[in-house]
């Protein structure tokens, strides 16, 4: 019996200076990638290893941030953990799962146009993973998915804006060289943004009408702001273009609701409160019939003349 306790702590002890050896060195060396992208992937999980080693006294999850860290510091491409590498709880991997394939639909968007957010949200994700693996501390597990949460719907804003912006390029482009035929006919381009005057956008989970804490936040702080500019709202929601048409229309519906009454709540009244489902009709992100894209399952919130 002595003799497998002493296999059992040799083995503990070399585990620990596997786990600690990749810790040490990436706080005692200097790195300087090249990558935006992994420049803030190295900070994102430098500090992730020092809260789980220093505050946590967890080896393993550090060695993982670590090393992760220490590949961004090589400029590699670093990815979320599969979700397969996790034994997370059944009853939770599914949201989990939704979020790792909203995160890669949007990875090479996101990396030209906000590569700070994006590395938030891969990070995020992992330590979301991790902690749901764990399941016991609820108030990280909650920090992290919204951390998450928060960083992915800075990215859909940002994509989506980018869209519009080069479908409006484009349009000036094409009267540019219209003006210039002379050409005259009853065909009037439009150059205005017509989302210039949405002034709030709540995001969905894939064929969900229910709202994460995070999105509560958003209209909670969107009514601190406005309530006193507003009179009147309009909520329209929307969907992607997985799915039937007429089974989208109704979910629309339904997020516009969910929005409308966390107003009511916040003391909108409801007859100051007009929803509109679009269903898969007005794109925020053009795509082909069945595709998924999270930045398309949204309501948006406006003032109503």
């Amino acid at each position: 019996m002595n003799f497998i306790k002493i296999i059992l702590i040799f083995i503990g002890l070399i585990s620990l200076f596997s786990c600690s050896a990749s810790y040490e060195k990436l706080n005692k060396t200097e790195f300087n990638p090249k990558k935006e992208i992994s420049k803030h992937l190295l900070t994102a999980y430098k500090e992730k290893a020092e809260f789980e080693a220093n505050e946590m006294h967890d080896w393993n999850s550090a060695k993982l941030y670590s090393e992760k860290a220490l590949d961004a510091a090589k400029d590699k491409k670093i990815l979320p953990q599969k979700i397969s590498y996790w034994g997370i709880p059944t009853d939770k991997r599914f949201e989990i799962i939704k979020g790792y394939n909203n995160l890669m639909s949007v990875y090479e968007d996101a990396l030209s146009l906000d590569s700070h957010n994006l590395a938030k949200a891969i990070s995020s994700l992992d330590c979301w993973s991790e902690q749901q693996e764990e399941n016991w501390q609820t108030w990280d597990i909650n920090r992290c998915r919204d951390d998450f949460l928060n960083a992915m719907h800075t990215l859909y804003d940002l994509i989506s804006k980018n869209q519009k912006k080069e479908e409006k390029k484009i349009v000036e482009e094409q009267k540019i060289v219209t003006d210039s035929k002379k050409v005259k006919d009853s065909t009037t381009i439009v150059t205005e943004d017509s989302n210039e005057k949405i002034l709030q956008i709540i995001y969905f989970d894939f064929d969900k009408s229910n709202l994460s804490n995070v999105s509560i936040n958003k209209i909670h702080n969107f009514v601190k702001k406005n309530k006193d500019n507003i009179n009147n709202y309009i909520i329209v929601g929307h969907t992607d273009t997985k799915g039937t048409k007429e089974y989208n229309l109704l979910l629309s519906i339904e997020r516009a609701k969910a929005v409308k009454s966390i107003l009511i709540k916040l003391g909108i009244n409801s007859k100051k409160i007009k929803i509109i489902g679009k269903g898969e009709d007005n794109l925020r992100i053009k795509t082909e019939d069945e595709i998924f894209h999270p930045a398309n399952r949204r309501a948006e919130i406006s003032p109503l003349k």
